[in-house]
């Protein structure tokens, strides 16, 4: 893949996968032969309506020796799509969310998320923790409580 393609890419960097194709059949690569042409072609039918998201090709990763992870992998042109929606929507809503939200958040990192429990627990006298995690998913819910205060996530004030 050349610097320009690089630079160009729907990833920010070059993508862990290169030669993985989706539903389409299509390779970041072969996208990348007409890159310009076929942005141009995306664009226009982003802007007229026309686009329609294709299915997302289902895949297999190891999990640990007894499971696999399922994975979606998106075609080259919704990839691209969606990450040109999300620079576009992420400086709009960026603002809107509270100090103490990390999850999926660029400059945040499940390490902050971390320092500022730990933060929030010695500082405000924490009396105890609660974590609730959702059964076949990653999502967890840390609620806190001090004295007859609560708190969801992990709040810096």
């Amino acid at each position: 893949m050349s610097a320009r393609t690089q630079r160009r890419s729907p990833f920010g960097h070059p993508p862990p996968f290169p030669s993985a194709s989706s539903v389409d059949g299509q390779t970041v690569a072969g996208y990348g032969e007409n890159l310009s042409g076929n942005v141009r072609d995306l664009l226009a039918r982003a802007k007229s309506g026309s686009y329609q998201a294709p299915p997302v090709k289902r895949a297999y990763v190891p999990k640990n020796e007894k499971e696999d992870r399922p994975i979606g992998l998106p075609t080259v042109e919704d990839k691209i799509l969606q990450r040109a929606v999300a620079m576009i929507l992420e400086p709009i809503y960026e603002q809107e969310f509270l100090p103490f939200s990390f999850g999926f958040r660029p400059g945040r990192s499940p390490h902050q998320a971390l320092e500022c429990l730990r933060t929030q627990c010695f500082e405000q006298k924490v009396q105890w923790v609660l974590e609730v995690v959702c059964a076949s998913s990653s999502t967890r819910w840390i609620i806190t409580t001090c004295g007859n205060c609560w708190a969801a996530g992990c709040r810096t004030e």
